[in-house]
């Protein structure tokens, strides 16, 4: 069996068909995100979560969620959803029991529910994926 695609491209691909696939209600307030793939995040977003370790952020949302924008808010950029090869892969090697594109999947639809409004112990509560 020949080994996954592995690349930032490949990634970013998943990504953008997972949030084509979005219901309705969420598709168009899911185009108004930026999907950005990189390697690893820096080392100012780590500080902005206090976190040390890289390899423990596999994905970012960067931007107002959309249960706090205001018309009073100035935007100085695109909200961003951020997903991280490197931890990702991580991630995956370490369960060894998932499919790569359906954890790249699952990143991108956690990320985009912080766009939507939804705090972490909110996704937890009904998504199990981690545990």
């Amino acid at each position: 069996m020949p080994a996954p695609d592995t690349s930032l491209d490949w990634m970013e691909d998943v990504a953008r068909r997972t949030v084509a696939g979005f219901p309705n209600v969420f598709a168009e307030a899911a185009r108004a995100v930026a999907i950005h793939v990189a390697d690893w995040p820096d080392r100012e977003m780590l500080d902005s979560l206090d976190m040390s370790d890289p390899v423990e952020l596999t994905g970012l949302y960067d931007g107002i969620p959309m249960t706090e924008k205001s018309v009073f808010d100035q935007p100085t950029g695109p909200d961003i959803v951020w997903l991280f090869r490197q931890p990702i892969l991580a991630e995956w090697r370490d369960r060894g029991d998932v499919d790569l594109a359906d954890l790249v999947a699952h990143v991108t639809v956690h990320e985009f529910a912080h766009h939507f409004g939804w705090s972490d112990d909110d996704i937890a509560s009904i998504d199990r994926w981690w545990e």
